[in-house]
């Protein structure tokens, strides 16, 4: 079999949920005897130099890119305000894109054609015109749901943007919702949220999936003082959201005075500047860090404070599957069902972190039994061939 993916950015380093989803879901087709062939944008947003390339990464039959300019710019936007478009699809079609898109169809033949992310849709008319490919969409998320949430927790203003150019991406969505030939989701819950929102056509789940192999624990740091780290992609809305709610509503004036020894680390991407300057008590600021499973690793507690978000957070899952302790919001843990105070901790509010960082202090030495756990979760739904977690592997 054939296969022609499409993605909105390139799929390396492997730093961020949507990489992750999109590289490993390609190894695994290549090591069942699939060919597969990759286009993406390689955007001004998260460039990557593609010579850098590690030997390894060699699942894929051809590689192509296209440079694309997909930077907010503020005039587009406000003008966004008087058009029926949506502006978060309308950054994604790109005319030097559609053209390769068109080369590579009329060169080659491909049994499915599979757009990573609903942002790919806007091609799906020059897919029909010059391929008989079936069209599959992988969803990250439901995509529309991600920014009603962030408008939720906004500003006024932005708020008030965001209130009026969401319902244009939820429109989109569920226009274009049937219009594929199959439709794969992240977890059941988006699933069932597109069953909902009108898809008749056929529809499977395919989680994120992760090599055990490249996730090895160090339980070394449940021996050091206990300390919280958070990683993430610092270019992504409900990331920066989640953290500043953190800091503003949970560290500052809780946690710090609570433990006031206790340090919180922070790492990530396209680290904004108000951040790096950031001086607070007990606070960190690492900015991108070499090695995001050596970061996760240092820490015994992995916070994920997400306020918004959907589909399935691959960095919960690294966590994990590194033995650490998560420490989420029940937004954070949507699509993984582990268990409070046995795989994982639970919190949405300020007093909630408290007590569970309470928790961990009280467990002492026995901490490292949650994270343990942790891990065990992970394979004993990798070996039950039912997980929505972390998978053999390209080898099973």
């Amino acid at each position: 079999m054939k296969i022609l993916q499409l993605c909105k950015k390139f799929p390396y380093p492997l730093k961020d949920g949507e990489s992750l989803a999109v590289t490993y879901l390609a190894k695994a087709i290549d090591a069942l005897g699939c060919e597969v062939t990759l286009l993406a944008m390689n955007t001004s947003k998260h460039w990557y130099d593609l010579s850098q390339l590690p030997s390894g990464f060699n699942h894929y039959k051809a590689i192509h890119e296209v440079l694309v300019d997909n930077r907010i710019k503020p005039m587009d936007a406000l003008l966004n305000l008087f058009s029926s478009e949506s502006y978060h699809v309308k950054r994604f079609v790109n005319p030097d894109f559609e053209a390769k898109l068109i080369a590579i169809l009329e060169n080659d033949q491909f049994d499915v054609v599979q757009l990573e992310t609903v942002y790919m849709a806007p091609y799906i008319p020059v897919i029909r015109k010059y391929s008989k490919a079936l069209i599959s969409l992988r969803a990250h998320n439901v995509e529309h749901e991600i920014w009603e949430r962030v408008a939720a927790n906004s500003s006024t203003m932005k708020r008030w943007y965001l209130n009026h150019i969401t319902p244009r991406l939820k429109k989109f969505e569920i226009d274009t919702l049937n219009q594929y030939d199959v439709v794969a989701g992240i977890s059941q819950r988006d699933v069932d949220h597109f069953v909902k929102m009108g898809l008749k056509k056929p529809v499977t789940i395919t989680p994120i999936g992760l090599d055990a192999r490249d996730y090895e624990p160090d339980f070394s740091s449940y021996q050091k003082p206990l300390s919280l780290g958070f990683i993430g992609s610092l270019d992504w809305m409900p990331n920066l959201e989640g953290l500043q709610w953190f800091l503003d509503t949970v560290w500052r004036p809780v946690l710090q005075p609570a433990f006031p020894t206790l340090k919180f680390h922070i790492a990530g991407r396209n680290t904004p500047a108000w951040l790096q300057k950031l001086e607070l008590p007990g606070v960190v600021v690492h900015g991108e860090v070499p090695s995001a499973r050596d970061f996760i690793n240092e820490h015994a507690i992995m916070v994920v404070p997400l306020l918004s978000g959907g589909g399935m957070r691959a960095k919960i899952l690294e966590g994990m599957a590194l033995g650490r302790v998560v420490l989420s919001t029940r937004i954070g843990m949507e699509g993984i069902h582990a268990t409070h105070r046995k795989e994982v901790l639970l919190a949405d509010t300020a007093r909630d972190f408290k007590k569970a960082v309470r928790w961990c202090y009280d467990e002492g030495d026995r901490l490292i039994e949650t994270g343990k756990s942790a891990g065990l979760f992970c394979c004993q739904l990798r070996q039950s061939g039912h997980c929505p977690a972390v998978t053999r592997g390209i080898q099973g």
